[in-house]
């Protein structure tokens, strides 16, 4: 009999798509083609003896995780996807939330924010009860009581374990590629620099648009507008030049033929666990320039330019550096050998889900 597994996800995974709308969906695709029943769930209201185990994403929304685990008993997993933005809301954002970032500490940033979409735009919580617990407490919760904890490096488990205080056991499953739709074409001219993320002030476009203006690059500008960040939008807009373009967001498909003429991709954020569009562009042959933040170099080790985010030369000596080299074959290589869904699912079925479910068998 085949498992029956409960992704659980933030309420607007799909509405307002990121990084980890495609880590999830990738890697229930890829445990449905190893015989795995997976349902991606996105409700509050859910109809737990459907399934044999909850798979959590995203910890740094325990609002919408919380209620699901005080409502049944079933063994749970967190993909923790650990974000940590509170240098760039600290010292350089610019509005409310930046005043608030330097007085009080981030997890009170974050509960009251969460109060004031469920005040102001009514926005669901799995559980009213976060609100007495208090968002640190939730995120202590929901991880000493998970099963196993699956983080996409060890560099984010040990920022999890530092920051929390709490020791759990845990799998790293690496982010990933579809080896099937991205595939290196070496004929391919390439004479753009590419940056594919949400536009919102934490992945750091504005600083590349101040580093590359009125240069002889071209530059391209993909993702989704954040839907609380329209006045820095409006900031790239304003300040981008005539070398630049910005294009919606684009699924996987439609970004292939940008990767494949991109001889740069830049992802100069102030954090990231990986960034999923490096992977995917350093697998096509792009040179990647990557923000020094996060868990970056535990991926890319020396293979990539690094730059600091609030630094403008740094970023076009990185720039420089990435466009006057080959691609590297070492990244590709890598990536197409460790970093896949197919892969990941493997890991996920067979050292988390298979595991717990034994142990919980046996119990």
């Amino acid at each position: 009999m085949s498992l029956k597994i409960a992704m659980i996800a933030r309420p607007n995974l799909f509405s307002v798509p990121g990084g980890d709308t495609v880590q999830i969906t990738k890697t229930a695709t890829a445990l449905i083609e190893i015989g795995v029943s997976v349902d991606v769930l996105t409700d509050s209201k859910i109809n737990y003896s459907k399934y044999n185990l909850l798979h959590f994403f995203n910890i740094i929304d325990p609002e919408d995780i919380l209620g699901h685990i005080l409502k049944c008993n079933l063994p749970y997993v967190v993909s923790t996807i650990y974000v940590d933005y509170k240098e760039y809301d600290k010292l350089h954002r610019k509005d409310a939330l930046g005043v608030l970032s330097k007085i009080f500490p981030r997890d009170t940033i974050e509960y009251f924010k969460t109060l004031a979409k469920y005040i102001c735009k009514g926005e669901k919580v799995s559980t009213l009860k976060f609100f007495f617990k208090g968002h640190r407490k939730s995120i202590q919760y929901i991880l000493k009581n998970a099963s196993l904890l699956l983080p996409n490096s060890e560099s984010e488990y040990n920022r999890l374990e530092k920051d929390y205080k709490i020791k759990q056991k845990y799998i790293v499953v690496p982010n990933a590629i579809d080896p099937k739709l991205f595939k290196y074409d070496k004929q391919q001219e390439r004479n753009i620099i590419l940056c594919v993320a949400r536009i919102e002030g934490r992945k750091n476009q504005l600083n590349v648009i101040r580093a590359l203006k009125d240069t002889s690059y071209k530059v391209i500008f993909i993702g989704a507008i954040s839907p609380n960040q329209q006045n820095y939008y409006k900031q790239c807009k304003a300040e981008a030049t005539a070398n630049m373009q910005f294009f919606n967001f684009m699924n996987q498909e439609q970004l292939l033929d940008y990767y494949s003429k991109a001889k740069v991709h830049i992802l100069a954020s102030w954090f990231e666990t990986t960034g999923l569009s490096n992977l995917e562009a350093g697998v096509m042959g792009c040179n990647l320039v990557v923000g020094r933040r996060g868990d970056v170099e535990e991926y890319f080790d020396n293979m990539v330019e690094y730059c600091e985010p609030d630094d403008l030369q740094s970023i076009r000596t990185a720039v420089e550096k990435s466009w006057n080299k080959d691609a590297s074959s070492t990244l590709q290589y890598k990536i197409f050998n460790n970093f896949t869904w197919k892969a990941a699912a493997k890991i996920t079925h067979d050292e988390a889900y298979q595991i717990i479910l034994s142990h919980d068998s046996i119990r």
